[in-house]
């Protein structure tokens, strides 16, 4: 069991981490008015919370460009940006619903869809974005996660990527 002095240096070590990658966490988004969000960024359930998927967003809370496809408006640089962007987005939804990114104990299963031309071959070098991130702050054995990393013809606002997960977490005050 943690201790709650553990606790909350758990939580400072996310946060220094965060800080000391010059990364900020998003505020909730701001979705255009014609665009429909989930019914819930994070749906909880025993030791896991679900994810629904996330796009790039600013940190005021809108959505991110570039927009377009992979391979043609955006390069993959780009598109690896956004991936990492996403998953800033997805910490945000989950700071927000468990208050404490500290009670992820897992990242077990990520899925990137990744908004290709035809042919384009490298959608695993995009989601390395995502992981990298994780990787970053979680260290290898919290952040290791099953991934699927495909292209689509088509995502909502023409974003580059869309990103949803799974990950296992620790009961509230633990």
């Amino acid at each position: 069991m943690v201790s709650e002095d553990n606790h909350e240096e758990e939580i400072d070590m996310i946060e220094d981490k965060l800080a000391s990658l010059s990364l900020k966490i998003p505020e909730l988004l701001k979705a255009p008015p014609h665009v429909e969000t989930p019914a819930t960024w994070v749906r909880i359930r025993g030791d896991k919370a679900y994810i629904s998927g996330h796009g790039p967003q600013n940190p005021d809370g809108s959505i991110a460009g570039p927009f377009g496809k992979v391979g043609s408006e955006v390069s993959l640089e780009q598109a690896y940006e956004s991936a990492k962007l996403a998953g800033l987005s997805i910490l945000g939804s989950l700071k927000r619903e468990l208050g404490s990114l500290s009670r992820v104990t897992a990242w077990l299963q990520v899925r990137v869809m990744v908004n290709t031309v035809a042919g384009f071959t490298r959608t695993a070098d995009v989601a390395n974005g995502f992981s990298d991130l994780i990787f970053a702050l979680y260290g290898r054995e919290t952040g290791m996660h099953a991934r699927s990393a495909i292209g689509v013809q088509a995502l909502p606002v023409c974003l580059p990527v869309i990103i949803d997960a799974l990950v296992e977490i620790a009961p509230a005050g633990v």
